[in-house]
């Protein structure tokens, strides 16, 4: 089995509703996003798939849905509090439509702070 990580970035501001402690506070954070995508072949270049290429996709996708955004205003987290957790499950539904062969998405809030959601 071969598994691809690609990484990016954003930054974006939350607060966390119902949150006892300074996180329901508006704040920031600088995340890190880890996509992982898994094949059991390779394809006709030797690759799970393009390195360079699911960079763009999971870079398009942050930018455009997450980053400079106050995440509390974007719909999904209306209903869903923007933690790392469901931000982790926001990207992984977003991407699974262009990358059938993800299986994961790591998301840290800090250095020690990381959040995985994993394909069932």
């Amino acid at each position: 089995m071969f598994e691809l990580r690609v990484g990016t970035d954003f930054s974006a501001a939350h607060s966390i509703r119902g949150h006892k402690g300074r996180c329901a506070k508006l704040h920031g954070h600088n995340w890190k996003v880890e996509v992982f995508l898994r094949s059991g072949k390779l394809d006709k270049l030797g690759m799970v798939r393009d390195a360079g290429e699911v960079k763009d996709i999971a870079e398009g996708f942050v930018n455009k849905n997450l980053d400079h955004a106050f995440l509390n205003q974007i719909d999904f987290f209306r209903k869903n509090n923007p933690s790392s957790e469901n931000i982790a499950k926001f990207i992984f539904s977003g991407l699974k439509k262009i990358l059938p062969n993800l299986v994961e998405v790591c998301v840290s809030e800090s250095d020690s702070v990381r959040v995985v959601y994993r394909k069932k």
